[in-house]
């Protein structure tokens, strides 16, 4: 199998710095030249506005430095109000400018102050007068850019100083030559961007509607100028080895010079822990004899300082921080393969994370706002996030390195149609793995989603582990499997899909769940709300919650699943299924009831199991596929001539089941008894996934009769009279199931839930408790 990328242009870029030791002056620093009273600038108003939007100061716009795994202490922010101008497909540099943009927030965003879409053709021109400091002279100076969507060109004082083509990765350029290092230097960028072409977009439409949303044009990442010198560090690849407790260290560097040797200091809490020394280029280990290890519930980092030398010259120097993980798979006493971080089983609960924001679309108001759902994912007992089909700035992964929130990482998705479509792909996806690659969060990368423009799928599977064998692959998320990678990912709604175990692959639920609940109020639109599944109440959604993560537990504890995905952490627009709502505003379950659910399989159960379901064990039933007598559900009833088998009972393509026994006949019936004790019955509901019909018996009584079908388990009242007739000693419990067409699936059991403790929280009070955590 050949693995070779029909690359296009790669920019220059890398990672991050321990913050702590340098953040005063970092968040503090300036742009040189920037007035402080700028322009008047207003954002303009969006369908919604997060609470942050306020906070949105021109002068001082996303202040951190944005490269947190390879930082300098001397750098230049140009975020703030540029020219802007949007001109018909011509290449000339327009005469007259529209007004201001605040960057980095897209054209088409409230924060930008423009809120205008980009049409077919049209050009996207930026302008701004800078100053270089003058000490600066005697260094190069790189012009660097965290992400530009989609294609651009950018000139200095009049001269082409580059191009670049990717709306997700960082790239850089050098412009030294092009300064007059005499006043104010001009920066002209010009953007292009077709949204619906050929090229990676993610879930950007012109027309957005359901699960695709608005389009996202222009810089939409910091930029930021950037002394270095002649002879510098070009980036850092950091590989974690817990066999040989140290870390595999490679620094790139922009000279093939020979003679160059770097050192590498790691410290942990201000102790230096290990250091290591080499020539620049090689593999080096540093070597840590007592590693600390990072995982979600200890998340440590250390802190790493790299210089560059010739001879005892230091030429350059970064700061960075690593943490110590490993990730694999490793099969079970079963056989099964299932997902180990640092060698131990760890199953992961996540959301789908979509990184939208209704006033900066793909661009959070500030860090404070770009951390909050991680913080909230935290405190909710989530332990995993899968960054769905869009790539963040470098800062939102270091908040998931340092908060310990695993990441799952999707590719953006693009149609694919075309070679040059393809080309731009793997160009992309390469920048992908190489721009993410140190951090200790991402665990997982995701090549495809649905079949959205899948090609080549074993090729592009196999060269991902060649870039990149310190992580797990998932050639297709859903749908589209071709057996390639470390992963079996199936996707159902709302109810998560029942997956055969394998030796090789682990299984995982790449997407479920989709419960809707409408923030009243806090709506991206008055009227075109929607949901996989809508729910009436809070008290609902809870419940339904609730009855989604046993069965996910259940398919982790009986059939080996590894992980699963709840869609989703937000609302997206019109998309009503997040756990919070599109402005953050409101958490429709709080942080406490969803931990509470999201460990109920881990150390506790979710209410009181009177009949166990094939959610919770495994459980046998007497059954016939022939029509008994008349009095087939009464407790004398004799059953002789009819088999034995485990729950559930049905064909394994029909959503949400949990086959154990193959029914594909027109009709089941089904009988088993339980033993009663002094139970307190109050509240008492059945369990039960059917398609088609059901009817329940409790000792010849009639419990329930719900005709047609579901796909998923859900609680159902009982009839009073039903629940009556249970007493102490031994009870009957009595099925019947008709089927007519399509799938077909039976597993009933008795429960009494808990009462949920689930509210809709106003005004950020359940948030502002979250992020203080």
């Amino acid at each position: 199998m050949q693995c070779s990328f029909k690359s296009g242009p790669v920019g220059r870029g890398s990672s991050r710095a321990t913050l702590e030791k340098i953040a005063l002056f970092l968040v503090l620093q300036t742009a040189v030249g920037q007035a402080e009273t700028p322009p008047s600038w207003q954002p303009a108003k969006a369908p919604l506005m997060t609470r942050w939007a306020s906070k949105v100061d021109p002068n001082h716009c996303l202040p951190e430095y944005p490269r947190p795994q390879l930082a300098r202490s001397d750098w230049q922010n140009l975020n703030g109000l540029w020219d802007y101008a949007i001109s018909t497909n011509s290449s000339a540099p327009p005469g007259n400018y529209d007004g201001k943009i605040l960057v980095p927030f897209p054209v088409e965003s409230a924060l930008s102050g423009v809120m205008e879409p980009l049409g077919d053709g049209e050009a996207l021109w930026y302008r701004r007068m800078v100053q270089i400091p003058p000490e600066w002279k005697g260094r190069r100076v790189r012009l660097q850019f965290g992400a530009v969507d989609w294609q651009c060109k950018v000139t200095v004082n009049g001269r082409e100083v580059g191009q670049h083509r990717g709306g997700f990765n960082r790239f850089a350029f050098d412009i030294t030559d092009s300064l007059h290092w005499k006043g104010p230097e001009e920066i002209l960028v010009e953007d292009r961007d077709p949204t619906e072409g050929d090229q990676p977009r993610g879930k950007q439409s012109l027309h957005p509607q359901g699960i695709f949303y608005s389009a996202n044009s222009g810089i939409w990442q910091t930029v930021w100028l950037e002394p270095v010198p002649a002879t510098s560090i070009d980036g850092l690849w950091m590989t974690p080895d817990l066999d040989a407790k140290g870390l595999r260290l490679r620094v790139a560097v922009n000279s093939l010079a020979n003679d160059l040797q770097v050192e590498a200091i790691a410290s942990a809490d201000g102790t230096v822990a290990g250091s290591v020394s080499g020539p620049a280029g090689a593999e080096l280990l540093l070597s840590l004899p007592e590693p600390r290890l990072w995982s979600p519930d200890s998340p440590f980092l250390y802190d790493l300082k790299v210089i560059l030398k010739k001879g005892d010259q230091e030429m350059d120097r970064v700061s960075s921080y690593f943490g110590m993980r490993q990730v694999a798979l490793n099969r079970d006493a079963q056989g099964i393969a299932r997902i180990t971080l640092n060698n131990q089983p760890l199953f992961q609960i996540g959301t789908l994370d979509q990184g939208f924001w209704p006033d900066g679309i793909y661009t959070a108001p500030t860090d404070e706002a770009l951390c909050s759902d991680l913080k909230f994912l935290k405190a909710a007992g989530f332990n995993m996030t899968r960054k769905h089909v869009k790539i963040e700035p470098d800062r939102w992964y270091y908040w998931c390195d340092k908060l310990g929130l695993l990441v799952w990482q999707d590719m953006p998705s693009g149609n694919n149609a075309t070679s040059e479509g393809q080309r731009e792909f793997e160009a992309e996806l390469l920048h992908m793995v190489k721009d993410l690659y140190n951090h200790p969060s991402i665990i997982l990368w995701v090549l495809f989603n649905e079949g959205w423009g899948q090609y080549d799928t074993p090729r592009l599977t196999q060269c991902l582990k060649t870039m990149d064998s310190s992580r797990l692959t998932d050639d297709a998320s859903g749908w589209a499997d071709t057996h390639a990678g470390d992963i079996v990912d199936g996707h159902s709604y709302p109810g998560p899909p029942t997956l055969e175990p394998e030796a090789r692959r682990a299984t995982v639920v790449g997407e479920f769940g989709g419960l809707g609940l409408i923030p009243e109020g806090h709506c991206w639109s008055a009227s075109r709300n929607w949901a996989y599944r809508m729910e009436p109440d809070a008290k609902a959604l809870g419940e339904a919650y609730l009855v989604l993560l046993r069965q996910v537990w259940s398919l982790h504890q009986l059939h080996g699943l590894s992980a699963a995905v709840y869609t989703q952490t937000t609302d997206v627009e019109t998309e009503c299924n997040g756990l919070l709502s599109y402005d953050r505003s409101v958490s429709k379950l709080g942080p406490e009831v969803l931990a509470q659910a999201n460990a109920v399989g881990r150390d506790q159960t979710p209410g009181r199991v009177i009949v166990p379901d094939a959610i919770s064990a495994d459980v046998s039933w007497s059954y016939t596929f022939q029509a008994p007598g008349p009095d087939w559900f009464k407790p004398e009833y004799k059953t002789e001539g009819w088999k034995e088998g485990v729950a559930g009972f049905g064909t394994p393509s029909t959503p949400g089941a949990l086959v154990h026994t193959i029914w594909n006949t027109d009709d089941i019936w089904l009988r088993r008894q339980f033993t009663l004790g002094n139970e307190d019955l109050h509240g008492l509901k059945l369990e039960a996934h059917h398609d088609e019909d059901l009817e329940v018996y409790f000792n010849g009584v009639l419990a329930v009769k719900l005709p047609g079908f579901i796909e998923h388990y859900e609680q159902f009242d009982v009839r009073p009279e039903a629940v009556a007739m249970l007493k102490p000693g031994l009870n009957t419990l009595a099925v019947h199931c008709h089927q007519t067409i399509g799938g077909q699936y039976v597993d009933v059991g008795l429960i009494v839930p808990d009462e949920p403790k689930a509210s809709v929280s106003e005004d950020s009070k359940t948030l502002k408790k979250t992020n203080e955590k």
